[in-house]
């Protein structure tokens, strides 16, 4: 009879300890360690299944005798999809996507699989063959050549997976999935981390790619221990909000692309539909001239943006002054209000100040600092800023403007979206190429060029 026996994991890192520890040894998280209960079985290893393939033993090889072959990736018929993972799948990979419950992880995945010409697995822990049936059915594709298995047993599933022989295999999700040596319900610590070795194990050997669909916590991570974040190739984020109808995935890591990626998705009633041109979705088509509202040449990766940055700024009669921003760094709202205040003598202590990035869209790109202080003057002078001028630059603490990057890319999708003006930091304008379009390019050094330019 095999030996039971009980531990205690972080549900942080993954680290293991024969009794409960209120602080972690190995990442330092407080109140981590949660108890499980392992089941140690005689075998040394995961017995042999009907249709595995033998385990080849790794040799000793030089450096220079090694040969890579990058050009091979598979397509996944999805330019967004594409984009993030760096050209498409690399075969053999390890690839989790994490996401909110219901913000459209199995239908993007779901897609993919039907648009394939090749030979897909989708194994579900979570719903029914109907239930796959019926979301099929609503995004419309017709597909021979996707198999669906529902099963939760990791040794089944990889013993199925040996026997067909797909070309991608997914897996929704990593929670859900269980390998029956270790005696403890599905999603814990001891189960995601052995699943995700043994689907890892499968993936390298069979050279099958694997995606995983993760979920993730209310503090936004994957749930699970960290380490199995460290054991994928590729991390994949997919976020948005509910009552938006865009999705962004983003990539977290990749070992075989950048990280700078985001793909955009708008969801609809026949599933997730890629956005080609986000500009013109995230700006208002409102013609009316209001104060508080500017245009922002944003950057996410590779990709350029055009947003819109909205600002309210009014008198506070509660006494201490509020500051909100939705889809920017709140203590970077904070910085810039210090810094107007301080180099151009505006009243913003005593007043509220709310920022929004319209469309439900998050951005760290710096440069996007001076349209949100066009946007905060607009609004405490009630003076509108004309829709056909846009901002590209970042603001130091001293009130300059300081340069932003890829500012001819800025350019070039401003000019493609009908703008007629552009400010960027007069630092970058020796380094923009001959201006080919219609855009008339201004510089500016300081915040005081700005209010003297445009709020004179």
């Amino acid at each position: 009879m095999a030996k039971v026996r009980t531990a205690f994991f972080c549900k942080n890192c993954g680290a293991e300890s024969a009794k409960w520890l209120g602080k972690c040894p190995a990442c330092g998280e407080w109140n981590t360690y949660v108890e499980e209960v392992i089941e140690k079985s005689s075998a040394t290893g995961v017995p042999k299944m009907a249709g595995d393939q033998p385990r080849q033993k790794p040799q000793i090889k030089n450096l220079t005798e090694v040969t890579v072959l990058t050009s091979f990736r598979i397509r996944t018929g999805d330019g967004e999809l594409d984009r993030v993972l760096g050209g498409g799948i690399v075969p053999g990979s390890l690839i989790l996507v994490g996401g909110q419950p219901g913000i459209g992880k199995s239908t993007l995945l779901l897609q993919f699989a039907l648009k394939q010409k090749r030979k897909i697995l989708y194994v579900s822990g979570e719903e029914s063959e109907e239930q796959i049936k019926l979301r099929a059915d609503r995004v419309g594709i017709q597909n021979d050549q996707c198999f669906v298995y529902t099963e939760t047993n990791v040794a089944t599933i990889l013993h199925e997976a040996a026997r067909l022989q797909p070309e991608v295999m997914i897996i929704d999700s990593i929670q859900t999935i269980t390998t029956p040596y270790i005696d403890s319900t599905s999603g814990s610590i001891s189960q995601v981390r052995e699943c995700a070795g043994e689907l890892q194990r499968f993936a390298k050997e069979s050279n099958i790619p694997v995606i995983i669909i993760g979920h993730i916590t209310k503090e936004g991570g994957i749930a699970g221990p960290k380490l199995l974040e460290h054991i994928v190739d590729v991390v994949l984020q997919f976020e948005g909000d509910q009552h938006y109808a865009y999705r962004i995935i983003r990539t977290l890591k990749n070992r075989f692309g950048s990280t700078d990626e985001i793909g955009i998705y708008a969801m609809d009633m026949q599933g997730l539909r890629e956005v080609s041109n986000p500009s013109e979705l995230l700006i208002s088509p409102n013609a009316d001239n209001l104060s508080g509202s500017t245009i922002a040449a944003s950057l996410e990766g590779l990709r350029p943006l055009l947003i819109e940055t909205q600002a309210l700024v009014s008198p506070s009669v509660y006494g201490t002054a509020q500051r909100s921003a939705t889809g920017f760094d709140l203590r970077r709202l904070s910085m810039l209000l210090a810094v107007l205040e301080k180099r151009c003598g505006l009243p913003f202590g005593q007043h509220d100040v709310f920022l929004n990035i319209a469309g439900g869209i998050r951005v760290s790109d710096p440069a996007i600092d001076l349209a949100v202080v066009s946007a905060l003057i607009s609004s405490i002078e009630n003076i509108p800023v004309a829709r056909n001028i846009c901002f590209a630059g970042e603001v130091g603490l001293s009130g300059e403007i300081r340069p932003a990057s890829r500012v001819e890319q800025r350019i070039a999708e401003a000019a493609r979206l009908g703008f007629t003006t552009i400010y960027i930091p007069e630092f970058k304008s020796e380094m923009v190429k001959l201006n080919q379009s219609k855009t008339e390019i201004k510089t500016l050094s300081k915040i005081d060029d700005l209010l003297r330019e445009i709020f004179a």
